[in-house]
C-alpha cells in the first residue's frame, strides 16, 4: 500500500527543493560577480618588491564584504535545499515502505543529492570552492527539471525483479559513485577552461574562478573516492545479476556500459599520474567519464533494450 499523503509531501518537497536551488544559484552568481576584489597598485608593487614571496601575477585578491556575504547565504541556501531534497527521499520511502531508488524518477533524484552533498562538504573545507557554486548549481537546477519532467513516476511498490537485499547494496552504491562522478567532472570541465593560456586576463568570471591547481586537485580527489565504489557498484551488481539470472555477466547494455565507465575512470587515475598525460589530457578523460556515465544513465535505460531498460516499465 502507498500513503497517499506522504507521496504528495515528496512530490511537494520536489518542487520547494528546485525553488531552494534556484534562488541558491542566483546567490552564487551574485557571489561570482562580487567575489573578489582588484588588486591595488600597492598591493602589486609590495608583491613585487617581495613582501610575499610571489611574483606579481600571482597576488592574492581577497573577498569582498558583500562577496562574502553573497557566498554564505548561497551555501546556506544549498544547504537548506538539501535537506528538503533528503526529504524527497525519505517520505516517498516512507509512502511505499521501501527504498526510495526503485525507478529513473527516483534513482536520479538521489544522484543529484549526492552530487550537492559532495559540492558544500568541499565547500566549507574549502571556501574558496564557493565560486564554482554557480557551476554545480546550475546543472542541478536543469538536472531536477528534466527529472521531473521526464522521468517521475508515482509513487508504487517496485516491481519483482527488484525485491531484493540488493537493491539496498548494488543501487546504493551506483548512487554514490555517480553523484561523485558528477562534481569530479564539473571541476575538470572547469580546470580545462582555467588551464587555458591567457585565461586569467581581463578580470572576466573566469578570472574568479579557483586556481586551476585546484580544481584539477578536487577533480582526482573526487574520483579517487568515488571509483572504488563504482568498482563496488560494479561488482555488487555481477552478484545480484548471478542471484536473479543465473550469471554473472551477460553483456548487457547496461552491464557493458557500466564497465566501460569503470574503465574510463581507472584510465583517468592512470593518467593523473603518468608524465606527459596529466593535466588537460587527464581531465579531458574525466569529462569523457561523466559523459559516459549521463550516456549510461539516460540513452541505456531508457532507449535501449535490455533486462535493465526503463523504457516502457514502471
Amino acid at each position: 500500500m502507498t500513503d497517499s499523503s506522504l507521496a504528495e509531501l515528496s512530490d511537494s518537497l520536489f518542487s520547494v527543493s528546485v525553488a531552494l536551488y534556484s534562488v541558491a544559484l542566483l546567490a552564487f552568481c551574485a557571489q561570482l560577480a562580487f567575489g573578489r576584489r582588484v588588486v591595488r597598485s600597492r598591493e602589486l608593487a609590495a608583491v613585487g618588491a617581495g613582501a610575499t614571496g610571489a611574483a606579481p601575477e600571482q597576488a592574492p585578491t581577497a573577498e569582498t564584504p558583500r562577496g562574502n556575504r553573497w557566498g554564505l547565504a548561497a551555501i546556506g541556501l544549498t544547504v537548506l535545499g538539501a535537506l528538503t531534497h533528503t526529504g524527497i527521499l525519505v517520505t516517498r520511502g516512507m509512502a511505499t515502505d521501501r527504498l526510495p531508488w526503485g525507478n529513473m524518477y527516483e534513482f536520479a533524484t538521489a544522484v543529484v543529492l549526492v552530487a550537492v552533498v559532495a559540492y558544500v562538504v568541499l565547500a566549507v573545507r574549502t571556501p574558496n570552492l564557493r565560486h564554482i557554486g554557480v557551476f554545480v548549481l546550475g546543472p542541478v537546477v536543469l538536472s531536477l527539471v528534466a527529472i521531473g519532467l521526464g522521468l517521475y513516476t508515482e509513487a508504487a511498490p517496485v516491481v519483482a525483479a527488484l525485491r531484493s537485499a540488493w537493491l539496498a547494496i548494488h543501487v546504493t552504491a551506483a548512487i554514490l559513485g555517480f553523484g561523485i562522478f558528477m562534481v569530479s567532472g564539473i571541476a575538470s570541465v572547469l580546470y580545462l577552461v582555467k588551464a587555458r593560456p591567457g585565461a586569467d586576463e581581463g578580470g572576466g568570471v573566469v578570472s574568479r574562478l579557483p586556481a586551476a591547481a585546484t580544481l584539477d586537485r578536487v577533480a582526482h580527489r573526487t574520483v579517487v573516492l568515488g571509483f572504488p565504489i563504482w568498482t563496488f557498484a560494479v561488482i555488487a551488481g555481477a552478484i545480484w545479476a548471478e542471484a536473479a539470472w543465473g550469471r554473472f555477466w551477460g553483456w548487457d547494455p547496461k552491464e557493458t556500459w557500466s564497465f566501460v565507465a569503470w574503465f574510463v575512470y581507472a584510465a583517468y587515475l592512470h593518467a593523473r599520474t603518468t608524465p606527459g598525460w596529466r593535466g588537460r589530457t587527464a581531465a579531458w578523460v574525466n569529462v569523457v567519464g561523466l559523459a559516459v556515465m549521463i550516456f549510461n544513465l539516460t540513452f541505456v535505460n531508457l532507449v535501449s533494450s535490455g533486462l535493465h531498460s526503463y523504457a516502457g516499465v514502471e
